[in-house]
């Protein structure tokens, strides 16, 4: 029995006979390709190939939708996204329908978040096929694609040779896996870069706009659905058929078919009232699993993992799009263009939502009937080239002058003679390509050559200024109504602000909580979001939230609207943005590599952001734990912060402290007094955490006592301490100083030793370090520190000092740098603040001993009244702070009066006031 492509079939034949030379395998390529076309279109049940963000596809899909109208579409998309495609009533397109988890059970947990979308754009069948079925009663939408959780199942490992699927670098998609209808594409690069040089383009997008789009944008759709098969056919046939990714898209098809005959069988509509939307790739299989007919075998569907998926709706854009799937910038753009233009051309109405521009749906004509016999139009479509538009000399002109207009807005010097240059251009380059009419990529690249300078003067350079005037780069937005509970709540919360949210772009939020108390809840919550968001979300600008910190004015720059989808996923984590803290707090502290500090990070956070004593009481008691199963001590200094200004918080408001922290205290007590020995020989062990230990020993050492710690249990561990490091063995001086084990004067003359042996001068920056960081256990050293490094910079001769100060600054700077600060304060109390004033210094620890105090000396105190009698009694304390304060401490005869006797004092020349204190005080 002859068939309607018999004639095609004999013609390719024929010139694959005149090709000889060719292939061996050319014959039945090319005769395979028609038998695909031929196969396909004999398919009961109607295939309608497509091509994702194709404008043709979609001009094809209107037409049929109004020709056919279906009662049932079959739609090649995750099927168990179904729920969702009623929301985007609610939103503006382009958007993404998201399959979301982060709580993996049958997949690797290292994995995790698991995250796939599917884009939807007004210029795309789908949409058109979406809209039909949503707005039209009693049309039925059926998805048939494998669902998220097999996609994840069946994706390839590394290790294969096929092609990863591809991640998005905008933020709008994030790291998710991207899933589109019709990925239609050469599969190995020698096909594709064979296309593109004969094409004379440079990316696919291009090729597939001049070769495909627009010879196929007025086709009917009996000559559309023959090429879109033929192509999808090509490219199955020459596509390497032994990877992985081969294997996987046909288990899709053989998945799809599956659900359509379930779905057939269970509702009992008829094949021919039926619409099966597929990418042309898989319009061309031949599987035994593939068609419609009863007996066709059936597909083994492995059942889902018990993976917990949630779904919602994400905001995309078209820089987003192309960026997921490897298209060229401006691709998705210039195609939303092409759609409108071929809308006002062919005047078609297409299919839209009833709730996204608040238009009702249009009444769909009388169907035309369409059961006649398939006849061949690729025959007459290939025996010539495709009747293209001639030159558009209004439209080209437009954008001339739209450009030049638009390039000197962003500060290019751009003229008159440029947009005649690019005209000019453009046609050029339009007949270098054999094309009679300049497309989009052609203008594009005559604007870039006539216009684009050395530099670029603002942040947008010329090429993205033409995707911005042939469409620019649009960015949906998901509704309220189709938002997760977590994200209404949080708009709903910083409603009070006055500011839409919903904007995008930065807003700025002044909250005066003084004048406006109500504004606390919403800085609260905004605190939270900075926490959980990214920083460029929410972002302080007056303000900040710290342990005992209270303010009565912020300042805040929102960008809530460019990050909705982030917003969106912290949905799928909880119904709350405190529920989402909690557990996050939860999984920091609870996670495998977590730590003491981690932990105690943890109990801040949960101080500042949850009034929740019970969580933090828990996180506090897990820090304990991780402290105690601690074997290094390389979080210490983190630890030691943590702790003390926690500590701190609790004094200052808190009658009592928490158990949990007395229970840390007294297990870090024991914890550091064991392990203080072998950090101090370790080698993998830094002076900062040794410094850190005895900071915690020292600082804690009274609090310890109290909750029934042992000093001896210290005094031990330092005794056994037998360092090598010159850094460590200033650590355990300082330490012995501190037990008072050594005095002042021994560590005076062990400093006054190696600064006399010049074996130990260049080593002599480290013992520096170690003295520095004893400065957090024992911060009464600063003054010997100060003295310390003044008699190395006196006593070293230039040649030793000059390279041992590089080192000296190198060392302060990797081992001490967050305690400098206090060495210099401690220095500009110790050196003069003047330059007239270092002539007649004199250092203190250079200082001549002072003169014993004489009997007659401490007694002249007594003619100065009380306060001269106390001080006469006890002049230890005020030699001390004299001593402090810098002066020399002699006791000074008081001046005499006018006629030789002592002056009088206050209280003799007003008993009165005296008398009534002493009342007072009887």
């Amino acid at each position: 029995m002859s068939g309607p492509f018999d004639a095609l079939r004999t013609q390719l034949l024929g010139a694959a006979e005149t090709l000889s030379d060719g292939p061996a395998t050319l014959p039945d390529i090319l005769s395979g390709i028609v038998d695909d076309v031929d196969h396909a279109l004999r398919e009961p049940l109607e295939i309608f190939p497509v091509c994702h963000h194709s404008p043709a596809s979609a001009l094809a899909m209107v037409r049929r939708l109004r020709e056919k109208q279906p009662k049932v579409i079959y739609l090649e998309l995750c099927e168990d996204m179904a729920p969702l495609l009623t929301e985007l009533r609610n939103c503006r397109l382009p958007v993404a329908l998201q399959s979301f988890a982060s709580e993996l059970d049958g997949f690797p947990k290292e994995s995790a978040p698991l995250s796939v979308i599917a884009p939807i754009t007004e210029a795309s069948a789908e949409y058109q096929a979406i809209s039909y079925a949503l707005e039209t009663p009693g049309v039925e939408l059926v998805l048939v694609d494998r669902s998220t959780d097999h996609v994840f199942q069946w994706q390839p490992d590394a290790s294969g040779d096929h092609e990863q699927p591809q991640e998005a670098e905008d933020d709008l998609h994030g790291d998710a896996v991207g899933v589109e209808i019709g990925d239609l594409r050469p599969r190995f690069a020698e096909l594709e870069e064979h296309l593109l040089h004969h094409g004379r383009v440079r990316h696919w997008s291009e090729w597939w706009d001049q070769y495909v789009e627009q010879p196929l944008a007025g086709a009917d759709y009996d000559t559309y659905r023959q090429v879109m098969v033929l192509i999808g056919s090509l490219f199955r046939r020459l596509a390497p058929a032994g990877t992985r990714r081969f294997a996987s898209d046909e288990d899709r098809e053989r998945f799809m078919w599956t659900r359509i005959r379930e779905h057939l069988a269970a509702s009992g509509i008829d094949r021919a009232d039926g619409l099966y939307v597929c990418g042309a790739f898989h319009a061309a299989s031949r599987l035994a699993e593939v068609g419609s007919e009863p007996g066709t075998p059936d597909f083994d569907i492995t059942p889902r993992t018990a993976t917990k998926w949630l779904y919602g709706l994400i905001p995309s854009s078209h820089s987003a799009i192309e960026a997921q799937f490897g298209l060229a910038p401006g691709s998705v753009s210039i195609a939303a263009a092409t759609w409108q233009k071929n809308l006002g051309r062919s005047r078609l109405k297409p299919f839209q939502l009833a709730g996204q521009k608040g238009r009702k749906p249009a009444k769909l004509p009388v169907p035309i009937s369409d059961d006649g016999p398939v006849e061949d139009q690729l025959t007459g479509y290939l025996s010539g080239p495709p009747a293209l538009d001639g030159l558009d000399e209004e439209e080209l002109r437009s954008w001339c002058v739209d450009i030049v207009r638009l390039a000197r807005r962003n500060g290019y010097l751009a003229s008159t003679a440029d947009a005649i240059a690019v005209f000019e251009t453009s046609i050029l380059l339009a007949g270098m390509r054999g094309r009679a009419r300049p497309t989009p990529y052609d203008f594009q690249d005559a604007a870039v050559t006539c216009i684009e300078k050395d530099t670029v003067p603002g942040r947008r350079d010329v090429r993205r200024l033409c995707e911005i005037l042939l469409g620019g780069d649009r960015i949906g937005q998901v509704g309220y109504d189709a938002l997760p509970p977590l994200a209404r709540d949080v708009y709903d919360r910083l409603a009070p602000l006055g500011l839409n949210l919903e904007q995008r772009s930065i807003q700025r939020a002044l909250l005066d909580l003084a004048a406006r108390p109500e504004l606390a809840a919403a800085s609260q919550l905004l605190w939270m979001l900075r926490y959980l968001l990214p920083d460029h979300a929410v972002r302080p600008i007056m303000g900040s939230r710290k342990l005992g910190e209270k303010h009565i004015q912020e300042s805040w720059d929102l960008d809530l609207g460019r990050h909705q989808r982030t917003i969106i996923e912290l949905g799928y984590e909880g119904v709350t943005v405190e529920q989402v803290l909690e557990q996050r707090l939860r999984r920091a502290a609870w996670d495998p590599k977590a730590t003491a500090a981690t932990a105690l990070k943890a109990v801040e956070d949960s101080l500042l952001f949850l009034d929740s004593p019970r969580l933090t009481d828990e996180l506090g008691q897990r820090a304990v734990e991780l402290l105690a199963a601690e074997r290094t001590v390389d979080e210490a200094p983190a630890v030691l912060r943590r702790i003390r200004r926690l500590l701190a918080h609790y004094r200052a408001t808190t009658p009592t402290l928490p158990a949990w922290s007395e229970s840390f205290v007294r297990t870090g007590y024991a914890h550091y007094c064991t392990l203080l020995p072998t950090a101090f020989v370790a080698d993998d062990t830094g002076v900062r955490q040794v410094g850190a230990m005895l900071g915690f020993l020292f600082s804690m050492e009274s609090l310890a006592l109290s909750l029934g710690c042992d000093r001896a249990q210290l005094e031990l561990a330092v005794r056994q301490s037998h360092p090598e490091a010159p850094a460590k063995i200033a650590l355990l001086w300082a330490a012995l100083h501190q037990l008072g084990v050594l005095t002042m004067a021994d560590l005076r003359s062990r400093v006054d030793d190696l600064l006399g042996n010049p074996l130990v001068v260049p080593a002599f920056p480290q013992y520096v370090a170690g003295f520095i960081q004893s400065l957090e256990s024992v911060p009464r050293l600063a003054p010997f520190v100060v003295e310390t490094l003044s008699k190395a910079f006196a006593r070293l001769p230039d040649p030793v000092l000059l390279p041992w100060l590089p080192t000296l600054i190198m060392t302060l700077k990797d081992q001490a740098a967050e305690l400098v600060p206090l060495l210099t304060r401690e220095a500009g109390r110790t050196f003069p603040g003047t330059l007239p004033a270092v002539d007649s210094w004199v250092a203190p620890w250079n200082a001549p001993p002072r003169k014993p105090r004489t009997a007659a000396a401490v007694s002249t105190g007594a003619s100065r009244g009380p306060a001269g009698l106390l001080l006469a009694a006890q002049p230890d304390t005020a030699d001390a702070v004299a001593s402090l304060l810098g002066c020399d401490g002699e006791w000074a005869p008081p001046p005499a009066g006018p006629d030789g006797a002592p002056p009088p004092s206050l209280l003799t020349t007003h008993p009165d006031t005296a008398e009534a204190v002493a009342l007072l005080l009887t």
